[in-house]
């Protein structure tokens, strides 16, 4: 099993270029389930939850035509594939974006439970309780969700749950809504900007989908979805937690591809705590800007509370906290989208953070230097969380487990050393001092 060996202490300084999404390519990809034409696909990122969706979608009936560097091509050749297995589903959680698309294009969908990261319950029952809405039967057997509907019929649906509205549900209901009798509207729909990436392919294959990036979706259906060619958006948690990674070293980092529009909350916190996310070109698209990341010499601690977007994102939550470690002051986070997400503050506490956890929150007492040390990761932006730490910390720091990280970023340790770090990829059996499962 792979794990990094991180020598702290050097400063980030030189430019990246932000990838594709991996959280709006999965459910892009999900959705070419729906077109009777083939769909192309550009920026779709290289990691392994999008190799695990590329093999999904192939024993689901999809021909994937990678020959094109920086496209995919999706063709349906058998619509009779309906069931997604175990094997590949539990591999990662967004598997269940298929539910929605397969049901509507082939009228029956046999999905496994999903997998996924493991930082508390996250059911999938507003996704279920939405197909119904529209008219499905939904059993569960065996572990597997099946879902028949000889026809979807529009009406409303209210998708608001304990912690606000569901990303992959949106998608899953949204999808199955373009092609159903009538007029759907989604109240209390995920705002999510990679919701709205999904509503620009959908319309470019021609659906008719109304207040994207809005709590109120409105779709009315068509008979059928179409070829489209589309480029996905670039990855937003890529892009904080490589501003993060250059704040924790005092660096100086210039980011192309930058989506400066969707991380609002993220830089409003960036500058609180005296990091600055500067836009170099302010004319240019505001979801793909460049901007240079500097930071003060002396950090302040500040409050940060999870939320649905706009809100602070939670995949960001595990980052800030290593940032808010280097802070001179307490520091507040709450989170209010997985209460359970804190897998990574006993690691942290390893490296000599002060971290006092009470429920959902946790008092991050900061001012005191990380030490390295080795530490395990348990979910993917812990595990980028615990990089970080080890960028800023002195000596040596062994993260453990780091295949999480390629879940969702394109070779992190030749991204991280291109711009000065000291980060090497070895068999965690290379090492003398192992730490055990």
């Amino acid at each position: 099993m792979d794990c990094f060996r991180i020598e702290g202490g050097h400063r980030l300084s030189g430019r990246l270029s932000v990838e594709g999404s991996k959280n709006a390519s999965l459910p892009l990809m999900a959705a070419t389930l729906l077109a009777d034409g083939p769909v192309d696909l550009h920026g779709v990122p290289e990691l392994s939850d999008t190799r695990n969706m590329i093999r999904l979608l192939t024993e689901l009936g999809i021909e994937i035509d990678e020959s094109e560097p920086g496209r995919l091509r999706f063709k349906t050749v058998d619509p009779t594939a309906v069931h997604a297995r175990y094997d590949i589903v539990r591999t990662m959680r967004a598997s269940i974006c298929v539910l929605g698309p397969m049901l509507a294009r082939r009228r029956r969908a046999v999905v496994s439970m999903p997998g996924g990261c493991a930082f508390g319950s996250r059911p999938v029952d507003l996704h279920l309780r939405g197909l119904e809405a529209l008219g499905a039967t939904v059993r569960l057997d065996g572990g597997d969700i099946h879902c028949e509907a000889e026809k979807l019929r529009g009406t409303t649906i209210f998708l608001g749950g304990p912690f606000g509205s569901t990303v992959l549900g949106t998608a899953n209901v949204m999808s199955a809504a373009t092609v159903a009798e009538g007029t759907t509207i989604i109240e209390c729909a995920a705002c999510e900007p990679e919701i709205a990436d999904l509503a620009r392919l959908l319309n470019a294959m021609g659906a008719r989908i109304e207040g994207a990036g809005t709590p109120r979706l409105v779709i009315h259906g068509v008979d059928e979805l179409g070829s489209a060619s589309h480029r996905v958006m670039p990855d937003r948690i890529v892009a904080g937690t490589y501003a993060a990674a250059a704040a924790v070293t005092g660096g100086d980092i210039e980011i192309a591809d930058f989506p400066h529009e969707c991380l609002l909350a993220a830089i409003d916190r960036f500058t609180q705590i005296g990091v600055s996310v500067e836009r170099l070109a302010p004319e240019e698209d505001p979801i793909r800007c460049r901007v240079r990341v500097t930071s003060d010499p002396d950090l302040r601690p500040t409050i940060i509370t999870t939320q649905p977007h706009p809100g602070f994102p939670t995949d960001l939550q595990a980052q800030f906290m290593t940032l808010l470690c280097l802070a001179r002051g307490n520091s507040i986070i709450t989170e209010k989208i997985y209460p359970e997400r804190f897998m990574h503050v006993a690691e942290l506490s390893r490296m000599g953070a002060e971290l006092i956890r009470q429920g959902p929150t946790v008092m991050v007492v900061g001012g005191r230097p990380l030490v390295g040390a080795p530490v395990m990761a348990s979910d993917l932006r812990a595990s980028a969380c615990l990089v970080m730490a080890g960028l800023a910390a002195e000596g040596e720091t062994i993260v453990n487990r780091v295949y999480h990280l390629d879940r969702g970023y394109y070779r992190m340790e030749k991204t991280l050393n291109d711009l000065g770090a000291r980060i090497e990829r070895l068999d965690d059996r290379e090492l003398p001092d192992r730490i055990e499962d």
